[in-house]
């Protein structure tokens, strides 16, 4: 491309001058104009939003030991909470996320648990007799000495869970998985197991009488 001509340099940086004169009036026309509306410009700042104290939900304070039969925690993020030797009998708790949340001794009998996310939660010595459990997550949870009599575990995920000694009286297995389950000496006297998958699951000592389905040859 030729050079400009020297008579057309000036003009060229006049026009240039008066374009970057424009922008910068137009940006500051603008800025002006922000501030007007706001009155200041917006701060942002970090702030700890967790309130002081246990969580409340629906008047049930969740801590250890909390007494709240019957509360509705349906759909609750209640991931990591601490509710040992808490009484959550009949609670609803229908597609609540209990990720690692910590119920030793809790008593959650009768509760509605259904697809509920139980993933790596401590639930040594946990009550659950006739929970509904049907498609909850129990994958490497601890159910060592667990009481769940009369539970209802249909198309429940429980691999790799820790359930020494736990109680599964006349419980319902139905499409459970259970691979790598640890069962020592567990009850299972008149529970029902159908199409559940327990690729190297342990069943030493568990008590099977009256079982249907159970692997009595294992």
């Amino acid at each position: 491309m030729p050079p400009l001509p020297q008579t057309l340099l000036p003009l060229t940086a006049a026009l240039a001058i008066a374009a970057f004169t424009i922008a910068t009036g137009t940006h500051a026309a603008n800025s002006e104009q922000i501030a007007a509306t706001t009155g200041s410009w917006p701060v942002i700042v970090d702030e700890d939003d967790a309130p002081d104290g246990p969580l409340v939900i629906n008047g049930c304070e969740l801590k250890p030991g909390a007494s709240c039969p019957g509360v509705d925690l349906s759909h609750a993020d209640l991931r990591g909470a601490k509710l040992n030797g808490a009484d959550l009998t009949g609670a609803k708790l229908l597609r609540a996320n209990l990720f690692g949340a910590e119920l030793k001794g809790a008593d959650l009998s009768g509760a509605d648990l259904r697809g509920a996310n139980l993933e790596v939660a401590q639930l040594q010595g946990l009550v659950a007799r006739d929970a509904d459990s049907t498609g909850a997550n129990l994958d490497y949870t601890r159910l060592a000495g667990a009481d769940l009599s009369g539970a209802n575990l249909t198309v429940a995920t429980m691999e790799a869970a820790w359930a020494p000694k736990a109680k599964f009286v006349g419980a319902t297995f139905v499409g459970t998985h259970m691979m790598e389950t640890k069962f020592y000496n567990a009850d299972f006297a008149d529970a029902v197991m159908e199409d559940s998958n327990i690729p190297y699951a342990i069943w030493e000592g568990v008590h099977m009488e009256n079982c249907t389905g159970c692997p009595v040859d294992w």
